[in-house]
């Protein structure tokens, strides 16, 4: 008999991709999402996780054998987003039926267990890189502690199974999201291309000279599914990047090269895509409607707070996998075919020309 999987956040960059991986698998999967996208195979669940009452009602008839939590809402401070994520967390884990067999519960994080909130990142004392699992938290308020605790204490009370998934920036497909640096540096670069301007890396020095790395969404996926599917991995937390590393000084070129454009040597100064692009969304309209392309919004296809918050790091960021290898995980990722790929999944759907 398939097994059935909850997808929460399932029209996101991760939770459209660890869908997808499970329908591959042979899963039956449900997607929640606030506004459900169309995916093969998977079943629409609608609910607003802020809602307790209406998450409760959407979920009465589901048992799943694994849920994938994948989603969080971005608020104005720290303290918003623990409010808010913590209990769209706790809202899903009670809302759901209590389950009457075996249950695994994925929780998808970040690195800023690391490095700390948007508001206070890659500030203070850090944990020495590259970063792993042992490493505590810092003593700063953070939603993904919070989260956490939520996915600890319904395992505590229902006796499900639980695993929390740290991945680097994610490299994957999906409209109007928040995180989403692969599709901004597509945009951005077909922006320069088609208006002459130079394609100017618009990060710090750290991370145009220092190793870093990244996860694709797809990478993701597999981890996700292999700790459901791995008692070892189970009550445990990972790291998850591709396996690769690189410096942006190169990447950079890599990605100018796909585009065809000239890539711009970082010459010391930061030029945030924020400002940059600050003015583009007539321009991306019109080259949208000459290209006939799918989306003429720039704002539903671009994050530069997010691209930015990334690459103006200060320090250097890389990320350990040897827990997951020492499990048997060992799934890899060139970074650069990870992006190739994305580039021409993003075309191939008309959303860049």
């Amino acid at each position: 008999m398939a097994k059935t999987a909850l997808v929460v956040g399932a029209s996101g960059i991760v939770g459209s991709a660890t869908a997808a991986r499970l329908v591959e698998e042979g899963w039956t999967v449900h997607g929640l999402a606030r506004r459900p996208v169309a995916q093969a195979d998977v079943t629409p669940v609608v609910a607003d996780l802020q809602d307790a009452a209406q998450t409760r009602a959407a979920l009465q008839n589901l048992a799943p054998d694994a849920v994938y939590i994948t989603t969080w809402l971005r608020q104005d401070s720290e303290a918003e987003n623990i409010r808010v994520n913590a209990a769209m967390v706790r809202n899903l884990l009670d809302g759901l039926p209590a389950p009457t067999g075996p249950r695994h519960v994925a929780l998808v994080t970040g690195l800023k267990h690391y490095l700390g909130p948007f508001e206070a990142y890659g500030q203070g004392v850090l944990p020495q890189t590259p970063f792993r699992e042992e490493q505590g938290r810092l003593d700063v308020e953070n939603f993904y502690y919070a989260q956490e605790d939520e996915v600890f204490a319904a395992a505590a009370r229902d006796g499900f199974t639980w695993s929390v998934h740290r991945p680097h920036t994610v490299i994957g497909l999906a409209v109007g999201n928040a995180m989403n640096m692969g599709t901004t540096l597509a945009v951005y670069a077909s922006l320069c291309r088609a208006t002459g301007r130079p394609f100017v890396f618009p990060g710090s020095a750290a991370q145009w000279s220092g190793l870093t790395d990244m996860t694709d969404a797809g990478q993701l996926a597999r981890h996700l599914l292999w700790a459901t599917e791995t008692p070892a991995a189970h009550d445990q937390a990972f790291n998850v990047v591709n396996g690769d590393v690189f410096r942006w000084q190169w990447m950079w070129g890599r990605i100018a090269e796909w585009f065809g454009v000239e890539p711009v040597p970082f010459d010391g100064t930061v030029r945030p895509l924020a400002e940059q692009m600050a003015g583009d969304a007539p321009l991306w309209r019109e080259l949208a409607t000459r290209a006939d392309l799918a989306e003429p919004e720039l704002a539903r296809l671009v994050s530069p707070w997010h691209t930015d918050a990334d690459l103006g790091r200060p320090i250097e960021v890389v990320t350990d996998m040897s827990k997951s290898r020492r499990l048997g995980f060992t799934a890899y990722q060139p970074t650069d075919d990870a992006f190739h790929a994305l580039f021409a999944r993003l075309r191939a759907d008309r959303l860049i020309p």
